[in-house]
């Protein structure tokens, strides 16, 4: 599946993947307040510079960035789910997880309107 496909199947999904998650179980894992701080640590990036090396194609660029979006969307649903089961979880955090998973979703749609505007531009052109 390429790149283009995943972001129009996350967007005809309807809602984000923290709007989506299901009612606890009995069998859900628990999770601690540092676990979710681990955890929005990791989605975010810190520490993690791109080198020479580790820049590549446009795809893998894009697809990168589909699954940053991913992670911050399943911290923020992991958070709701710690706080919902009432775990020690600060609302504040998980509030800024959700805003966090939001606002990355809404950067990752708005790129996509970008990116087939210009593929839409391009085949307009007359060669």
């Amino acid at each position: 599946m390429n790149v283009l496909a995943a972001i129009n199947s996350y967007q005809a999904s309807g809602l984000p993947q923290v709007m989506k998650t299901p009612a606890l179980t009995a069998g859900a894992p628990k999770i601690s307040g540092s676990d979710v701080l681990e955890l929005s640590s990791i989605a975010s990036g810190q520490g993690t510079q791109p080198t020479a090396a580790s820049t590549g194609a446009f795809s893998d660029v894009l697809s990168q960035m589909v699954r940053e979006v991913d992670t911050k969307q399943h911290v923020a649903g992991d958070s709701v789910n710690a706080l919902l089961s009432g775990q020690n979880v600060p609302l504040h955090q998980t509030m800024v997880a959700m805003e966090e998973a939001s606002i990355s979703f809404q950067l990752m749609v708005e790129v996509r309107n970008k990116l087939l505007e210009s593929y839409q531009e391009l085949m307009r052109m007359q060669v």
